[in-house]
């Protein structure tokens, strides 16, 4: 609780207006979770298609409440639509080409014990994709549409090629160090994981393919 407390208070003294709008899309976010996506799943909707269905509600309004009402905003929107139905695309297509299943956790035994096999496992795993897709696209779309307008804004004589041009110079710096955050933060909170890899007796090509 005072880490929570200590989060909102320096995003209100730094961001000011922006940071309490962006805390009002946060708890939008949470209220489209608790209240529509969990209860659908738990309910026996496919997970997969309840989580798109509800990214439709939170990406347009937590981007304009976090970002404003404007052009910038609604380009992110149209790239975080397209990009999400992309991942969406390739998660389903290589989820189904690696035969994982979705049950890796407890958690995921568990709940198919106590729900009695009601809830898609495997749409579960692919709506946990599309999430974890969604704030990384979040992040992405917006600054690199805030970097496009702030060139131009900038010089407003720049032409559209070279306006293009540095923004994919940006664009190249977002993807390298986005990369690294996500290795990083994947490793965060994979360690056991990967100390089975590295003092293992079996070969890694064998190990890999355990789904756990």
């Amino acid at each position: 609780l005072w880490l929570f407390f200590i989060f909102i208070v320096v995003t209100l003294l730094v961001a000011k207006w922006k940071g309490l709008s962006s805390l009002l899309a946060m708890g939008f976010s949470f209220l489209v979770i608790f209240k529509f996506i969990l209860p659908r799943i738990l309910a026996g909707d496919n997970p997969a298609s309840t989580v798109i269905f509800g990214s439709l509600f939170i990406i347009p309004i937590t981007f304009y409440f976090s970002h404003g009402l404007n052009k910038k905003t609604t380009i992110a929107i149209i790239g975080t639509l397209v990009a999400l139905a992309i991942t969406i695309i390739l998660a389903h297509l290589f989820v189904n080409a690696a035969k994982l299943t979705g049950f890796v956790s407890e958690e995921a035994s568990f709940l198919q014990t106590i729900k009695k096999g009601s809830i898609n496992i495997k749409g579960l795993l692919l709506a946990g994709i599309i999430i974890g897709s969604l704030g990384v696209l979040d992040d992405i779309t917006i600054a690199q549409s805030a970097i496009v307008f702030q060139l131009k804004q900038t010089n407003k004589k720049i032409s559209s090629a070279e306006l293009y041009k540095r923004a994919m110079e940006v664009g190249k710096d977002h993807i390298a160090s986005m990369i690294n955050t996500l290795i990083l933060v994947y490793t965060g909170v994979a360690l056991p994981l990967l100390l089975l890899f590295i003092d293992n007796p079996h070969p890694f090509s064998e190990v890999i393919n355990y789904e756990i």
